[in-house]
């Protein structure tokens, strides 16, 4: 295995030796021009005078021979190409004398990816023990210089740079929305650009069997297609799927292996197994063996693989073949949510169980793991589990990753396992990244960029020995509802910036700067047509009734006022797009009805939001959505699309319970209330859970939506009946009803009352003008 891919601990007092004789000086206090933006933070930075102009004229060197240096030059070449449009020569040394150089060279006493770049007017010098180290040199070199000019100044400096964690990753979920193999090597493009260096790739589960197994043809002729869940009634969709050839699978892991990502696969057993099941029943767990589908559902499936020697060696057969396509030392196992319902009941695996001397189902589970994982170990390999597999006789090169929080790693690490963390919610990136209107499907409590840059790996309560067994950390793009690739990206940036500092950067965090330094790579995001997220940076208004006029009301994120950035919102009132010259907004504003209103956010001259667009009217003040009502409750909070949804806001619906709060509604006059509903598909494995969600309550054939006055539990005051919507697809208007007049301002609640669990109802808007 090539050294830039094995994940062997790295030595941080080599890192450190590397970094003897430089004056530490935290990247928080140096100007934005003279790092232009670099994330993750350096380890060391120490400025000198003077700097390095970037032209058309200068070459890039590399000693003859040397692959590694010549792909780190050529890659920051191609950089420089695509973000500032300065394509550089390279060559070997020996270049014309009197022109300005940027050279790459191998030195010995680096560990492992660590690198030293120094800056001076005439010549900058990136220097690494590994082709890693030059590769990420080559990246903050690249990052040195702002986005857009055809060259530029680069300020005169020496960094030492190096990661505090092995292991930093992002695990990618193509088993419940499958992407192309183009995007998957993007992803991975612009991981690199993050000195991120695992891809963990989820590539088979319930909802689908993404990679292609020569010996097995059905696990995808079959596994990977189903048919896409849909309200009732409505037409037969299409069948939804698609999966990775050997040849993608080896061309992935080639582009991979040049940007010192390691792709590690895994293959969830043993739950998590309905595709696999759908396409040889005899896998399974149930008695009969019958064939399931594909799942549409979404949650905790309960078919599992059975413990028949003919499977086992079904999985071995699997594993054989994975192994052939993925060079990295781990191969991932699941292990996780494996539910023993199939197991119990079937008589067939209680025989099996009796004859290995097994009497508990846990047990079972046990036993299963330490089958595959020592069939690994017999090969070269380590297993990786998600943290159901911390069981008596987990094997010492068991490797667990810790996502119930991050007790599974620190028991772990005492054990004498390794670990990563990888928990639910604290590295979830299907949490929405804000409660801004613009947030895409996912779950509805919010997991912010500050909340990810803020997340702390070292646990206190581990000795340095133990700490050297949690080997870095991960974020989960869990895609149940990232129906798209733009959607994944958005998820993920700038998230993975924030993850990719807190694993790759000893520094202090300063999220000020760290803000600061965002700005920049934006750009590069722009550059390269990426659809990130602009949350941090994002306005949200607020619309009162004021007399004949809209009182507008705009506001930054508490995360980003408190980071006192001085970042200001820009606006404008005549429909022309804001710029840094535009009005700055310092107090509420008082506009007349069919006023366009566009304001951004502003770092300087630099716009870091996206331009918010509204044309004010009346009912701005009195219809609120989903997203800004209350939910009564969040025990399973989701963003939810409609059918025919993607141009408009998710809805935001507690599985649960669909019912909502509108605070402080003014019934003195006797107003009327309208709302706007749609069914959505009941696709939720649930288990017992599912027995507490309240049906059957409903009037009429098709239910309504309640409203009740001061308390959910109060007589409903109105009925809004669900027939004109109950055949339709997408977003209806229910007719408008009458509410009692009340003196003063009142919470209303509006709840859905159905017969039956599917559709689920979400509400889009509730209107009550006053």
């Amino acid at each position: 295995m090539r050294p830039a891919l094995s994940l062997v601990r790295q030595s941080r007092a080599a890192v450190q030796a590397a970094a003897r004789g430089f004056a530490l000086a935290l990247i928080a206090a140096l100007p934005l021009a003279a790092h232009g933006g670099v994330i993750p933070a350096p380890l060391k930075v120490e400025l000198a005078a003077g700097a390095f102009t970037v032209d058309p004229t200068v070459v890039l060197r590399v000693p003859a021979g040397d692959r590694d240096a010549d792909a780190a030059a050529r890659y920051l070449s191609d950089l420089w190409t695509r973000t500032n449009g300065l394509t550089l020569p390279v060559g070997a040394d020996g270049a014309r004398a009197g022109s300005r150089t940027i050279e790459f060279r191998r030195r010995p006493g680096f560990g492992g990816e660590a690198y030293k770049i120094e800056v001076a007017p005439r010549r900058i010098l990136v220097t690494a023990g590994s082709s890693a180290g030059l590769f990420y040199g080559a990246v903050t070199l690249w990052q040195l210089l702002p986005a857009g000019a055809a060259g530029g100044d680069i300020h005169a400096q020496t960094i030492v740079d190096g990661p505090r964690y092995a292991w930093r990753g992002l695990m990618l979920d193509s088993a419940r929305h499958f992407q192309s193999p183009a995007f998957v090597k993007s992803m991975i493009d612009w991981m690199a650009w993050h000195k991120l260096n695992v891809l963990h790739w989820h590539l088979t589960d319930d909802q689908g069997w993404r990679l292609e197994i020569k010996r097995y043809p059905r696990l995808t002729s079959v596994g990977s297609w189903r048919i896409p869940a849909t309200v009732p009634g409505a037409a037969a969709p299409k069948p939804y799927g698609g999966y990775y050839t050997q040849e993608e699978v080896r061309s992935i892991v080639a582009f991979a292996a040049t940007r010192h990502v390691q792709v590690i696969p895994e293959i969830d057993m043993p739950g998590h197994a309905q595709a696999a099941v759908a396409a040889y029943p005899e896998i399974g767990a149930i008695d009969g063996h019958p064939s399931p589908p594909v799942s549409s559902k979404w949650g905790v499936n309960p078919y599992l693989f059975n413990l028949e020697p003919s499977t086992f060696e079904f999985l071995r057969n699997v594993l054989d073949e994975v192994m052939q396509l993925f060079p990295s030392r781990f191969v991932h196992i699941g292990g996780d949510e494996a539910v023993k319902d199939q197991w119990k009941s079937s008589a067939s695996v209680q025989a099996r169980a009796a004859q290995l001397g097994i009497k508990d189902a846990e047990a079972l589970q046990t036993y299963f793991t330490q089958e595959i994982s020592g069939y690994l170990t017999s090969k070269g390999r380590r297993a990786v589990g998600w943290d159901e597999i911390m069981q008596p006789g987990l094997a010492r090169d068991a490797v667990v990753m810790s996502w119930h929080g991050t007790a599974g790693a620190r028991a772990a690490a005492i054990r004498g396992n390794d670990a990563i963390l990888a928990p639910d919610p604290g590295l979830y990136l299907d949490h929405r990244q804000s409660r801004l209107a613009g947030e895409p499907p996912g779950r509805l409590a919010v997991l912010s960029l500050k909340d990810m840059y803020d997340f702390e790996p070292r646990d206190a309560e581990l000795t340095p020995a133990q700490q050297q067994h949690v080997l870095g950390l991960q974020a989960e793009l869990w895609t149940e509802h990232m129906q798209t690739e733009k959607r994944v990206e958005w998820m993920a940036l700038p998230r993975a910036a924030a993850l990719a500092e807190v694993g790759w950067s000893s520094q202090p965090r300063n999220w000020p700067d760290f803000l600061r330094r965002l700005a920049p790579m934006f750009a590069r995001y722009r550059a390269f047509n990426l659809s990130y997220a602009d949350s941090a940076f994002g306005i949200e208004p607020d619309f009162a009734a004021d007399g004949g006029r809209i009182r507008v009301t705009l506001a930054n994120l508490p995360e980003l006022r408190d980071a006192a950035l001085g970042a200001d919102i820009r606006y404008t009132l005549d429909g022309s797009d804001p710029t840094a010259a535009s009005t700055r907004y310092r107090e509420a504003l008082d506009l007349a009805a069919g006023t366009e209103l566009r304001a951004a956010t502003f770092l300087g001259a630099e716009q870091v939001s996206r331009t918010l667009s509204s044309r004010v009217s009346a009912l701005s003040a009195v219809r609120r959505s989903s997203n800004q009502l209350e939910l009564c409750g969040n025990a399973v909070g989701l963003l939810l699309e409609p059918a025919g949804g993607a141009s408009r806001a998710p809805l935001a619906v507690d599985i649960m319970n669909p019912c909502w709060i509108y605070r402080g509604a003014d019934l003195s006059q006797g107003p009327r209330i309208s709302a706007a509903v749609a069914p959505l598909p009941f696709n939720y494995e649930l288990g017992m859970d599912a027995a507490h969600i309240r049906v059957g309550d409903a009037r009429t054939p098709e239910g309504e939506l309640e409203v009740h006055i001061d308390g959910c539990e109060t007589p409903a005051v109105a009925l809004l009946p669900l027939a004109p919507a109950a055949m339709r697809d997408g977003v209806t208007v229910l007719p408008a009803k009458s509410l009692p007049a009340s003196a003063g301002r009142h919470d209303v609640c509006v709840r859905f009352a159905r017969p039956r669990l599917d559709p689920l109802w979400a509400l889009d808007w509730a209107q009550i003008e006053e």
